[in-house]
């Protein structure tokens, strides 16, 4: 009835958007056909998929809605920390109705959305330790699913056996550590600084990169990347971060992925400076570090970066200290 008045709320949601908030705006968006805003908020969901699962708003979401974010290819969230989501909405959906949140009620109340879960694609330990203790699945579902993890059987087994686009289908994990350090520790305080230089050989994208935590603490992350040849920024974002137990092609380590909330296109023999500020507990870091690593067809080379600082500089350099992980496409 008041165009103006709605033009504003309409501008005050897109600029208010961000993952903790998007699933109480969408379903809003969606009501009253407010496409441009609808479209927003699932570029927000895609890009960060895991935030946006986490917050309390998704909570509190219609099944219909949890169904089309579980179908959806493009979302970027490993499998197992899906799951987890869907299987809190659930608990939460049997609280809220005064039941017993055991495996055949959760079962019942998800219905059809269950099948949109990509078990195939789960590593085997994530899927005995979450999904079997859930108790969700059905036996004769966990028993085909336990050969097809096993190798011992190819049939197939009514899940969906390809790894989503939007995480794990086409990215590449960069290790550049050859092991962990247990008496190097990362100290973090606000005259400190962790930051690498390094180089690619060709045009590439980085999705994000991940950063070393300890085990059941929260980190506050203050990143960038600047093109060192230029001296323009590429990308900053900020947020606060849960550690958890990640796997590197060598070895496990408590860290986080910090996800790009744009496309970050890397030009092939330009120089970049990858600088993070962090709070938060201290950390182990690695060592052993390599020069160079290759991934696929993209060779990524690591330099000191020293030179380029203005204020005090952490212990990370190419053989030590942060930034375990590039993640590329």
């Amino acid at each position: 009835m008041v165009p103006s008045l709605a033009d504003k709320c309409r501008e005050y949601l897109w600029d208010n958007l961000d993952p903790s908030n998007v699933f109480s705006i969408l379903p809003c968006a969606q009501k009253y056909e407010e496409e441009n805003l609808v479209d927003q908020c699932w570029k927000v969901i895609d890009k960060q998929t895991e935030e946006a699962v986490k917050s309390d708003g998704f909570a509190t979401i219609e099944r219909s809605l949890l169904e089309a974010v579980v179908k959806r290819d493009t979302v970027t969230i490993e499998e197992i920390e899906l799951f987890k989501a869907v299987d809190s909405w659930a608990r939460k959906q049997c609280e809220k109705q005064g039941l017993a949140a055991d495996g055949a009620t959760k079962r019942r109340i998800l219905g059809e959305v269950i099948t949109g879960i990509r078990f195939p694609t789960m590593k085997q330990e994530d899927f005995g330790s979450v999904v079997l203790d859930s108790d969700i699945l059905r036996k004769k579902e966990i028993v085909s699913l336990v050969k097809r993890l096993t190798s011992a059987s190819k049939i197939p087994v009514g899940f969906p056996e390809t790894k989503r686009s939007g995480f794990g289908g086409d990215v590449q994990r960069c290790c550049r550590f050859g092991s962990l350090s247990r008496c190097f520790v990362s100290k973090y305080d606000s005259t400190r600084r962790d930051a690498i230089s390094f180089s690619v050989d060709k045009d590439t994208e980085l999705r994000g990169v991940c950063l070393f935590g300890s085990e059941n603490n929260t980190y506050q992350v203050d990143l960038e990347i600047e093109n060192t040849d230029g001296k323009t920024r590429l990308m900053s974002k900020t947020g606060h971060f849960a550690s958890k137990l990640k796997q590197c092609e060598k070895y496990s380590y408590h860290g986080f992925e910090v996800m790009f909330d744009q496309k970050v296109i890397l030009a092939k023999n330009t120089r970049y400076w990858l600088c993070a500020d962090i709070r938060g507990p201290d950390s182990l870091c690695g060592r052993d570090g390599v020069s160079s690593v290759k991934c696929g067809d993209v060779t990524i080379t690591f330099l000191e970066s020293c030179y380029y600082f203005v204020g005090s500089v952490n212990q990370s350099g190419v053989k030590n200290g942060q930034f375990p992980e590039f993640l590329i496409a």
